[in-house]
């Protein structure tokens, strides 16, 4: 739910601060005082389009943070659109400047598409059009899904797993849509490129090895000489080092007796010269054994050319032109056994298509039996809330092809008004009446919703009397489910409230600031009365205001029990 509401230097608002509880929050206050500004906030933060203006005169930029607390299966959603929630919060920010916007969550910045595809799981707002989902057919099914619970959900699983299966053979059958002659020439070019690979009877990591020897014999005339150059300087004839370290060992053992620190050098110099000695030998072996083969250098040359040229075309290593061999031999086994695999996956395709079909009328059954029932809870709902003679249907038709949600297309179909004929929702252009709705038919779902905070504004546009207390009264049943942000000016609906926000504009040093504040019990029972009285207001309407609150409280205590 949503916790906490931060806004600075947004039009009216030089900077307030809002802390929200579960059940039902109203918000209410003058007209122009900024209602609808600290609501359209809300909006900002989740990736709306910022006006001109909007930023608050003189200042640099405008900022919105929305603080969320969320249950354990919103977090595991969440986590898997990559946000992690800190200790079960969720922080949205964005910060407004003139000609550009920065959107965080949790501190990390992101794009606005997907603050709204993360907002989804958060809020859903009901108000103007553009924010209202009702209005898309993706959620006009999941609500019907929704209120058959169980048993469509139970069929849509199998629909889902079946076209899975349909989409997979199809999509394989679609690599044998070529003619006789395309598979003739397209056998005949996998078997040479096979042949090629095969023939040349490559293992892996002869490469390296081959290139290491190549190296040597194409180099083994600079080996030889530098090798003969280092074993006549390390020798032990002439001046080499092998023979002048003899006569320094020879030296220093006439002297060792003389002084017994000298008998650490000789050890020392006796170790070299064993080293040394060892070092010349094995540079003899090594020159002795060096044999230079013409034969051997070009079988070597030869070897490396064939790899090399199988490498440039399938694959940069040996370890890939072998896996490339496989796959093609796997292409050759399909295209050889051609027609009977095309025709068994025919068949299977056949066979799958028929129970997908099935199920899919199955399916289609199903939600059709649960929207005769939900047509006429919603009637119902919106009969209670004064819509006189309307007409409410749910349009089926028939997708052209199959999906994994089945082959179902529906459309919500309306008529608020005697004698005109039911039109698709999305054509209702009051956003009080689309508000209102929704708001019965979240009312008939209000156990089966997973969204926490629901936030409603213009739900009250033209009602009053019996209407507003039927809206206060579903309104109610919602916010015991969920937690419900509601702007009003009916005092039948703000007498609900589990919190009761009031929102007022104040002019100080010449300027116009709009606040927001929690009212304790008597003061909301005075702002009841301002709603119901007007600018005068007598005893009367304040105990007639505070019989209001103390009412609707009662109904609440009546239905916990």
């Amino acid at each position: 739910m949503l916790v906490h509401l931060h806004v600075k230097n947004l039009a009216l608002i030089q900077e307030v601060q809002a802390d929200f509880g579960p059940g039902l929050n109203i918000l209410t206050g003058e007209t122009g005082a900024g209602k609808s500004i600290l609501m359209g906030s809300v909006n900002l933060a989740l990736g709306q389009k910022m006006s001109r203006g909007m930023i608050r005169e003189g200042a640099p930029y405008a900022l919105v943070e929305l603080v969320f607390q969320v249950d354990a299966p919103t977090e595991e959603k969440l986590k898997e659109m990559e946000v992690f929630p800190e200790e079960g919060q969720v922080i949205i920010t964005r910060r407004l400047m003139e000609n550009r916007s920065i959107s965080k969550v949790n501190g990390e910045t992101t794009t606005a598409a997907n603050i709204r595809k993360i907002a989804s799981l958060l809020l859903d707002i009901h108000g103007q059009h553009e924010h209202q989902s009702l209005l898309y057919p993706e959620k006009q099914m999941e609500i019907l899904d929704g209120f058959g619970g169980q048993e469509i959900q139970d069929k849509k699983e199998k629909v889902k797993e079946l076209y899975r299966e349909y989409s997979r053979l199809k999509k394989e059958l679609e690599g044998y849509s070529i003619d006789e002659e395309q598979r003739r020439r397209e056998i005949g070019f996998l078997e040479y490129e096979i042949q090629e690979i095969s023939g040349a009877g490559l293992k892996k990591g002869e490469d390296q090895d081959l290139e290491t020897s190549y190296r040597k014999l194409s180099n083994g005339k600079k080996i030889t000489e530098g090798l003969g150059f280092v074993y006549q300087i390390t020798g032990y004839e002439g001046e080499g080092m092998g023979a002048q370290m003899g006569r320094a060992i020879q030296k220093l053992s006439q002297i060792r007796e003389y002084d017994s620190q000298l008998e650490n050098i000789y050890s020392s110099m006796e170790d070299m010269d064993s080293l040394l000695n060892d070092l010349n030998r094995e540079l003899s072996s090594y020159l002795s054994e060096f044999v230079f083969s013409e034969e051997e250098f070009q079988e070597i040359e030869e070897r490396l050319d064939l790899i090399n040229h199988l490498k440039s075309k399938y694959g940069h290593t040996i370890g890939e032109i072998l896996d490339y061999q496989k796959e093609k031999e796997a292409e050759l086994e399909k295209l050889e056994n051609f027609r009977a695999r095309k025709e068994e996956l025919e068949n299977k395709l056949t066979v799958r298509e028929k129970l997908l079909e099935a199920a899919s009328l199955e399916l289609t059954d199903t939600r059709k039996k649960w929207a005769a029932g939900l047509e006429r809870k919603i009637i119902q709902g919106l009969e209670d809330l004064n819509f006189l003679n309307v007409e409410f249907q749910i349009l089926f038709k028939k997708k052209e092809g199959y999906t994994a949600q089945g082959r179902d297309s529906i459309t919500f179909m309306i008529s608020t008004n005697p004698g005109e004929p039911v039109l698709p929702l999305q054509q209702v252009v009051s956003g009080g009446e689309l508000s209102r709705i929704m708001l019965a038919i979240k009312t008939l779902l209000a156990d089966k919703d997973q969204t926490e905070t629901l936030i409603f504004d213009e739900i009250d546009t033209g009602i009053s009397g019996r209407t507003a207390q039927k809206v206060a009264e579903k309104m109610r049943v919602i916010g015991e489910n969920h937690q419900v942000l509601c702007i009003t000016h009916l005092p039948q609906i703000a007498s609900q409230a589990d919190y009761h926000y009031l929102i007022e504009k104040n002019v100080e040093n010449m300027e116009t600031t709009t606040r927001i504040r929690q009212l304790s019990y008597d003061e909301s029972v005075e702002e009841l009365a301002r709603m119901l009285g007007g600018a005068k207001i007598t005893q009367a309407v304040l105990e007639n205001a505070a019989e209001m609150k103390d009412l609707a409280q009662q109904q609440k205590n009546t239905r916990l029990k």
